[in-house]
């Protein structure tokens, strides 16, 4: 666990390690089948696979990412196909959304395993069922790694967390715990599963009213607190910048206060959170029909 922290080659090693990362699933697998969601162990092993997942699309390698952005529709030769993870022209980046991945391997082995559905739903398991903090945490944080870049793999993954694995109950109940920094995770994968347009509906349909009801109603705690209120200011930014409704949705679940009184608290320490509110702000003024509603 303290070696899958010393930081890209220390991962590396680790990756490429025969055996190992198979070895960390079956564990974790075995654990969940015998009920043991909580033991030492497990969470170990959860830590790891985090720390193994951390920026895991920029450092993959070639032959992993020659595979992943295999394009199974045919692009016209006037675009440049995708590198490995390189400058990509924009017409390709605009299409990364409607590309779907290959078809998963039905037994990964290694490295292949980090992205695959089967740990994605190993993670969402341990967040429902385990009560052990650290666990929980890794797990969140694991997911927020790999919806974390712009990529095919990232968007898939995040398909898989919202409608496949149907992931969003369990992440909405680390909303609402006592413990910091499981919240703060929270917040942070589902700021990056908002970006994804085709989510974003099913996102705020399930999730809009507990992230605003998680809104402090002044930004005057730890950094801990100030990061994770500009996390969630942001989501909603995302949640709320192209749909109507879901801004109608903000409203009537009493955001709009909240919202102001954040972004005119701007001290040093809470700075952080009242730009991301003002932003939101300016964003959720952009919706003319909803002018007279927000006057009231």
């Amino acid at each position: 666990r303290n070696m899958s922290s010393a930081g890209p080659e220390g991962r590396k090693k680790m990756r490429e390690c025969n055996g190992l990362i198979d070895s960390l699933v079956y564990y974790i697998q075995g654990a969940i089948a015998d009920h043991e969601p909580n033991d030492k162990a497990t969470e170990n092993c959860v830590c790891i696979l985090h720390n193994l997942s951390y920026q895991l699309e920029i450092e993959l390698p070639e032959r992993y990412a020659q595979s992943i952005y295999m394009q199974r529709r045919n692009i016209s030769s006037n675009d440049k196909t995708p590198g490995c993870f390189g400058t990509r022209s924009r017409k390709v980046k605009e299409r990364q959304q409607d590309t779907p991945l290959p078809e998963e391997k039905s037994n990964p082995r290694g490295v292949e395993s980090l992205w695959h559905s089967t740990l994605i739903r190993i993670y969402l398991s341990l967040i429902a069922k385990s009560t052990r903090s650290y666990t929980q945490e890794a797990s969140l944080g694991a997911l927020q790694n790999l919806t974390a870049g712009t990529g095919p793999m990232p968007f898939a993954v995040a398909q898989t967390v919202v409608q496949k694995a149907n992931g969003l109950p369990s992440i909405r109940t680390m909303l609402h715990v006592s413990y910091p920094t499981v919240k703060k995770t929270a917040v942070s994968l589902l700021r990056n599963l908002s970006r994804n347009t085709s989510l974003q509906s099913d996102i705020a349909r399930e999730v809009l009213p507990d992230l605003v009801s998680i809104l402090p109603e002044s930004v005057l705690g730890s950094d801990i607190v100030c990061e994770t209120t500009a996390s969630l200011c942001y989501t909603l930014y995302n949640l709320t910048q192209s749909s109507s409704h879901n801004a109608r949705l903000l409203l009537s679940a009493n955001g709009l206060p909240k919202i102001i009184t954040i972004s005119m608290n701007d001290s040093n320490m809470s700075s952080k959170a009242s730009r991301a509110a003002s932003v939101l702000l300016y964003s959720l003024w952009s919706h003319t029909d909803l002018h007279n509603a927000y006057k009231k």
